[in-house]
């Protein structure tokens, strides 16, 4: 990797994938991109920067022949929730953006692409418990859909094109910098934020609710090493199960109360939960562990204090 175009980089997971890449491969290598150029803060300069809308293939095709790509980190998509409200809207972006962007790639001699599925591409027919990495993908969510199709149409480029796409299947991702942007897992973040800012929490999920998880720094770490990995390794491209831990909305209420101890939580579920509940309790991750060594650092417990010191911190610089 030498030139490294990021789509959504001003998301929740691309904010910090900016950042770790630019710090491995150089500023000046890594070019961020959004529909929109976010502020710079003191913890993070976007430049370079390009503002592009994945929908334009004209733009995707001309932003990897100008800075001369040869990765691109294919973030920018609709999630669970906001998807619901407009799934001809999630379409669009979810698949013809990712279109645009693998048939951009084969074309401008990109080398590698990483494309992110997510737990959404399985629904209430797959077996929920370990969740198999090959299994039964009929999702009932708009956003679900497009990850399966997008899993299909990036083999398609593998075994078509020879074009080297490689991917995983997020869990809920948990991050202490970024605020997520509509989806089903949004509770495991806001809880953490409320919890110091209010002291209290209304979580739209039942309490019994449990789905496997991810700590941001983990997340990061997936992307990375998979794009790193050995190809000849490599027995799936996209789509591996990614996980670190699994567990209820009730049990992450009573591990921030071990350190918050007047932290109240209600539970009042909406429409998400219909689709939390579509979703795996828990993801069978061996063949990411066996084809390219996949390792989490963080589990619930330690993902809990780092992400309240790290919040604490933000609200001492009032940042938070």
């Amino acid at each position: 990797m030498k030139r490294i175009l990021i789509t959504g980089a001003a998301g929740q997971i691309g904010t910090e994938l900016t950042r770790e890449l630019r710090r491995k491969y150089g500023v000046d290598n890594v070019i961020a991109s959004s529909r929109h150029r976010p502020e710079d803060d003191a913890k993070h300069s976007w430049t370079p920067f390009e503002v592009l809308d994945v929908t334009d293939r004209d733009a995707i095709r001309a932003a990897i022949e100008d800075y001369n790509i040869d990765t691109v980190f294919h973030l920018a998509a609709m999630l669970s929730a906001v998807g619901e409200q407009d799934p001809q809207a999630a379409w669009d972006v979810n698949i013809n953006g990712l279109h645009h962007v693998l048939e951009a790639s084969r074309r401008g001699g990109v080398e590698k692409v990483f494309w992110p599925s997510s737990i959404a591409a399985f629904g209430p027919t797959t077996p929920r418990n370990n969740t198999p990495q090959d299994t039964i993908t009929q999702p009932t969510t708009m956003y679900g859909v497009t990850k399966v199709t997008g899993e299909l149409l990036c083999d398609y480029y593998v075994h078509r094109y020879g074009l080297d796409v490689r991917g995983v299947r997020y869990p809920g991702v948990i991050s202490s910098d970024t605020l997520p942007g509509g989806g089903t897992t949004d509770y495991a973040v806001e809880i953490f934020y409320e919890a110091i800012r209010q002291g209290h929490y209304t979580c739209f999920v039942r309490e019994d609710t449990v789905l496997p998880m991810i700590y941001m720094p983990d997340c990061i770490l997936a992307a990375t090493r998979l794009m790193e990995a050995d190809l000849s390794r490599l027995q799936h491209h996209n789509g591996f199960n990614v996980s670190a831990m699994s567990f209820s909305a009730g049990e992450l209420a009573a591990e921030i109360r071990k350190y918050i101890p007047e932290f109240a939580c209600r539970f009042e579920p909406d429409q998400r939960q219909a689709i939390a509940d579509s979703w795996p309790r828990s993801l069978d991750d061996s063949a990411a562990r066996a084809e390219w060594d996949w390792q989490p650092a963080f589990g619930l417990a330690g993902m809990t204090v780092d992400m309240l010191e790290k919040l604490r911190t933000r609200e001492q610089l009032g940042t938070l």
